[in-house]
């Protein structure tokens, strides 16, 4: 494992522990916090899908 796979897996795990406790406060009831899992899986799938065809 390269320090270019390294860096962005940093980059990552920084991201979801700045955003994570927020989007678990602001989703207290759980149809809303479904709603917005589903909206986040399906962008993070399309980012995955895209970035494997263009690299």
């Amino acid at each position: 494992m390269g320090l270019e796979e390294i860096i962005p897996a940093i980059f990552l795990i920084a991201v979801l522990i700045l955003v994570l406790p927020e989007f678990l406060r602001s989703n207290s009831k759980s149809k809303r916090f479904l709603k917005n899992l589903a909206i986040w899986s399906i962008i993070v799938i399309s980012i995955v899908i895209i970035s494997f065809f263009v690299f």
